[in-house]
């Protein structure tokens, strides 16, 4: 089981941001998001989530997004 791997945070020329996640973090079996939808044009999809951090520390969360009721 692999619980943490090295990822890297990367600003595109568009001014949007992408995380990126090692391969074998993801595709872990316990690796807690699995639901992937299929995005445009039969792409592999990608799952909404919820960032967050307090200020001050040094983490960001990343959790599954529940929809608002």
């Amino acid at each position: 089981m692999v619980s943490e791997g090295r990822g890297r945070l990367f600003r595109r020329k568009d001014g949007k941001y992408l995380v990126y996640l090692p391969v074998y973090l993801a595709e872990d079996s316990m690796f807690p998001f699995k639901d992937f939808g299929r995005g445009r044009k039969g792409a592999m999809g990608s799952i909404d989530v919820k960032v967050s951090f307090k200020p001050g520390d040094n983490k960001l969360l990343v959790e599954k997004w529940d929809k608002p009721e």
